[in-house]
């Protein structure tokens, strides 16, 4: 049970892991900005010098998705069918849809699983095959790949079948309304 244990915790750090060198690989990179100096001509205290990069664990903003003025999460669409006045074909369309896309994550879920497992044991010994656990590496960015394919696929046909109309009220949906002023 406690070997058991130490391989699960061993695989949700791999994966933890490799998720935080994709979200590095996929942030942009900005030359650092130069801080000016006071007006004698030192740098503040504990400030870098010109050049030098800002603290590496300075927070971040959260990045907008992307995607996310041109497609309808699943879940906003179904939550507001009765708003958008949905058919009741696009509503069994869609259900089906995401029955369908569901049922594949979840195998793709279970198969990125496996390949995390063996990404983990290949790196677990003292001396790693570089070539094995890339090409290890690789299956499991295939299977996350298909994951991604799978959701964007998912979103497409989800948005074929709303109404120009339909689009233009879950835009609406979607963007918060304006501050008041008080």
């Amino acid at each position: 049970m406690k070997e058991r244990t130490l391989v699960s915790f061993g695989l949700l750090f791999v994966a933890v892991l490799l998720l935080a060198v994709v979200i590095v690989a996929q942030q942009p990179q900005t030359p650092p900005q130069p801080r000016n100096p006071s007006p004698n001509g030192a740098y503040p205290p504990n400030a870098p010098a010109p050049g030098v990069p800002n603290a590496p664990n300075a927070p971040h903003p959260p990045q907008p998705d992307p995607l996310g003025d041109v497609m309808f999460p699943p879940d906003l669409i179904m939550g507001h069918a009765r708003e958008l006045r949905l058919t009741d074909e696009q509503k069994m369309f869609m259900r089906g849809e995401i029955q369908r896309t569901t049922t594949n994550f979840n195998e793709l879920q279970w198969k990125l699983q496996d390949e995390m497992e063996a990404l983990h044991d290949t790196l677990k010994s003292s001396s790693v095959s570089e070539e094995q656990a890339l090409a290890q590496l690789n299956r499991v960015l295939d299977t996350e790949r298909e994951i991604k394919r799978l959701h964007m696929g998912l979103g497409i046909r989800l948005k074929n079948h709303l109404t120009p109309e339909q689009q233009e009220q879950l835009q609406r949906m979607r963007i918060p309304p304006p501050p008041r002023p008080d």
